[in-house]
């Protein structure tokens, strides 16, 4: 349902967890808890976690035994994570290692309301095939679609990681009525490449995000994990994840940014009513040709 800027106060106060993750699950999960609870403390009530921030980086690797660090959505991250909400009266956003049935497993965010309600969760619809993150061996694609959710505090949309590519994806959350569009993230560089396509890798992973910012008149954030992996099972170089988490304004400024090699937590005042200056003053959604995008949905056009 598109926002009614009379719905919510005008200010929001935003807060992304950018954290190291180590082989255990469980030590994991309690350090997000005491992320999530400092957040608090600095006056975020709409929380975001880095992608899959229970475990390392598994997709190293097609590795069947990693199918063991998967849960159900609702489950038990998502109760310990109700409670944190219920007690400090917070939005939080998890990304989790959904198992949905035997064989069916999905790459899937928790949506959970201020006051501890699940509203819903969205299953990862874009999945990545490359060197090192083998994410289509564990998980099926999303098929829940774009949607935003009304929370206490505000209209937030989710996407995951390698959905942070795709305008569409952007675009359509967007028409759901998001205001705040949150990219849980683990990405980073191969340190072999890092000299020669770091960089240029990095400003692109950025750009595009704030090009989503501008393009839809809203508000983009994106909570990164950071730290160096090397699985024990796969060995090698790992990844390098680059941190650099960010909030951007929906002129597309950089309102916060985190460093490369740290956990930290930005906290950071949004104005909502910032929507509607930025959308009437560039009025992409007004000048829109619905009427002449219907080959959008084609994969290619041959001619």
């Amino acid at each position: 349902m598109p926002a009614d800027s009379s719905s919510f106060s005008k200010k929001v106060v935003l807060g992304l967890v950018q954290m190291r993750c180590s082989p255990q699950p469980d030590e994991n999960l309690a350090r997000a808890v005491e992320h999530v609870r400092e957040a608090a403390r600095r006056g975020a009530n709409v929380i975001c976690l880095p992608e899959l921030f229970r475990s390392q980086y598994f997709c190293q690797s097609e590795d069947h035994a990693h199918f063991e660090l998967a849960e159900p959505v609702p489950g038990p991250s998502t109760q310990a994570l109700t409670d944190v909400s219920r007690e400090l009266n917070i939005v939080i956003v998890a990304s989790l290692f959904e198992k949905r049935g035997a064989g069916l497993y999905h790459n899937t965010a928790a949506i959970i309301d201020a006051g501890g309600e699940l509203l819903g969760k969205y299953r990862k619809m874009h999945i990545p095939d490359d060197p090192l993150f083998y994410e289509k061996f564990y998980f099926t694609p999303g098929d829940l679609g774009f949607r935003a959710w009304r929370t206490k505090h505000a209209d937030i949309g989710v996407c995951v990681c390698w959905d942070q590519w795709y305008p569409e994806a952007a675009r359509l959350t967007a028409l759901r009525g998001a205001q705040i569009l949150f990219y849980p993230t683990a990405i980073g560089w191969h340190p072999s490449e890092k000299a020669q396509f770091g960089k240029a890798q990095h400003d692109a992973w950025e750009t595009i995000q704030r090009s989503h910012a501008i393009a839809n008149g809203c508000y983009v954030a994106v909570p990164n994990r950071v730290g160096h992996e090397v699985l024990e099972s796969v060995g090698g170089d790992g990844i390098e994840f680059w941190g650099q988490s960010f909030i951007v304004a929906p002129d597309g400024q950089i309102l916060e940014k985190a460093s490369a090699d740290r956990e930290e937590i930005l906290v950071r005042e949004i104005d909502l009513r910032a929507l509607d200056v930025q959308r009437t003053h560039w009025p992409f959604l007004r000048d829109r040709r619905i009427d002449a995008y219907s080959e959008i949905g084609k994969r290619f056009l041959d001619e």
